[in-house]
């Protein structure tokens, strides 16, 4: 049987659209001789659908154009897609997960999924009934016994995982009836390794119960989340057949009966290699998918906006991004020029609008204030000041978006967000916050790699210490350890999950010091509440996928 892979980049909600993908991609898998065409979780619905799932409009669009979809099977294939289902019960939630098989005009099999994934990203026992007890069985298809599964099915392997998360295992289940082929739907995100760990997941899977395994997974930018396709098959021996492309819509087909060598797993996706492709998908889906054209970035001369202005440019096309240096007293020159020297390479929209009249403005009226408080000094200075400048700065921006209809993009990076060193309704401000889950030390390897081909970034604005340049001769490191150092202990927080103790052991960093960036963590969980929403590269990045209180107070001992 020749199976097509087809992983789609479907638009949340939008099921009349999501349909005409399907069909056209559909038609494109026939012309090149495929019998069942396969797609991923969720593929007619987008994912994740979150509460449009209660919506019975939403389930009554997908009833309406899945009867359209059968129409195209009278031509001899077949397609196997994932929709809702409503449950038709009073007890429970109100629709599965489910995969559809569709063939002769008509559908032939319907399954739900078992395993619903409520950690991380996840949250699907929020939304959807499992499959009940008793129900999971295969499908006699075209001298095939499938077993079909979604997703999250096939990520219980006793083989492979040390620690099971569910009691059950929807794919040793299918194949002990009779299952010869597994077939899984996913909606799986990426995050730096992901890739591989499916690969290994899969392989050692297929090799345990001794059946191929085919995973068609989604791809594209929804959200926070970024879904990167890599759809593939391994064989009962564990080989891995084929490989669809990454970060793209893509058809992979392959022959269940000749399913070719096996072939070597390709080179793992560098951290900032990943990092860039996944990051400039996710920005033009974020911008195509909500309907904005024009981005505007506010330009420091420092790496952060020149990362974020350089991913933009991948995204959206140099024409339709512009770039805004906003100099200060505190500003060198250098900065300036770098900004101008960063929009040359890119071919951007640049303009050079000092602030100084401003940021005087504001301390005049500041002064009357402190005055009219009975405050004996009435200077505006330290922090306050600081923060003064970059909300000056975040109101130009906002104003320049509120005039041309360009979407501004926050340049903060993650280990910055993560200790708030970033100023609320000041660099904050913005609709999507590109590098958030980027980890300053990435920041610097991904500038690296951006230049491969050429400079994009200034050397200089790489080489140059980090400043926010809002007091004299400031840097970074006036308030920050060093970043390696920073990340190191980042990583071990929040990605890992390690308590101070075992990070400073495991590191060789000073307790005093790990605590100390450990409280500052949580001490700005309230900043992170009322950031732009972010993108998600790694693998414990801030947002739905790290829920912390804001009104807590916890220690270590």
């Amino acid at each position: 049987m020749r199976v097509a892979l087809a992983q789609l980049n479907s638009l949340v909600g939008d099921v009349r659209g999501n349909a005409a993908s399907i069909t056209k991609q559909y038609r494109q898998a026939r012309a090149l001789g495929a019998e069942l065409v396969v797609f991923p979780e969720l593929a007619l619905v987008g994912y994740p659908p979150r509460d449009l799932v209660d919506r019975p409009s939403l389930w009554a669009a997908c009833k309406r154009e899945l009867r359209s979809l059968a129409e195209l099977t009278r031509d001899g294939g077949a397609i196997l897609l994932g929709t809702l289902t409503p449950t038709q019960s009073q007890v429970g939630r109100a629709v599965f997960n489910s995969a559809v098989l569709l063939e002769g005009g008509r559908e032939l099999a319907r399954v739900h999924k078992s395993l619903l994934p409520s950690y991380d990203v996840f949250d699907e026992a929020r939304y959807f009934e499992p499959a009940r007890p008793g129900s999971v069985a295969p499908i006699a298809f075209r001298g095939h016994c499938l077993g079909v599964t979604i997703c999250e099915d096939v990520w219980n392997d006793a083989d492979f995982w040390e620690r099971r998360l569910y009691d059950r295992d929807p794919a040793q289940e299918l194949v002990d009836q009779g299952a010869d082929l597994l077939i899984n739907l996913s909606a799986s995100p990426y995050h730096l390794g992901k890739q591989g760990l499916r690969h290994e997941m899969l392989s050692t899977l297929a090799q345990g119960l001794k059946v191929p395994v085919l995973h068609c997974n989604l791809v594209g930018g929804n959200d926070e989340l970024i879904f990167d396709g890599a759809s593939f098959a391994c064989w009962s021996d564990g080989s891995l057949r084929a490989v669809a492309a990454c970060f793209a819509e893509d058809l992979l087909l392959l022959d269940t009966e000749k399913p070719g060598l096996p072939i070597p797993p390709a080179a793992p996706l560098s951290a900032p290699e990943g990092a860039a492709r996944a990051l400039t998908l996710g920005v033009a889906d974020y911008f195509s998918k909500c309907g904005f054209e024009r981005a505007v970035v506010g330009l420091s001369g420092g790496i952060d906006s020149a990362v974020t202005a350089a991913l933009a440019v991948r995204a959206l096309g140099a024409d339709q991004v512009t770039g805004i240096t906003m100099p200060s007293r505190y500003s060198s020159s250098g900065s300036i020029e770098d900004s101008r020297q960063l929009a040359e390479a890119l071919g951007i929209e640049f303009h050079v609008v000092p602030i100084e009249s401003t940021h005087r403005a504001y301390q005049d009226s500041l002064s009357e204030l402190w005055k009219s408080a009975g405050c004996v000094d009435i200077q505006t200075t330290g922090l306050a000041d600081q923060n003064l400048q970059a909300r000056i700065r975040g109101n130009l921006l906002m104003a320049w978006s509120n005039r041309r209809g360009a979407l501004v993009l926050s340049t903060g990076n993650k280990s910055e967000l993560a200790v708030g060193y970033c100023t609320l309704y000041g660099d904050m401000a913005g609709g999507l916050a590109v590098i958030s889950d980027l980890p300053k030390t990435l920041v610097y390897e991904v500038a690296n790699w951006l230049n491969c081909d050429g400079v994009v970034i200034p050397q200089e604005t790489i080489n140059k210490p980090p400043s926010a340049e809002l007091a004299p001769d400031q840097l970074d490191t006036d308030s920050l350890p060093p970043y390696p150092v920073l990340d190191a202990i980042l990583n071990g927080y929040i990605e890992q999950c390690a308590e101070p103790a075992a990070i400073a052991q495991q590191t060789g960093i000073p307790s005093d010091q790990v605590e100390a960036v450990v409280q500052l963590v949580n001490r700005n969980e309230f900043k992170r509440r009322q950031a732009a929403p972010g993108l998600r590269v790694t693998s414990k990045a801030f947002g739905s996928g790290r829920r912390f209180p804001v009104a807590a107070r916890f220690g270590f001992d």
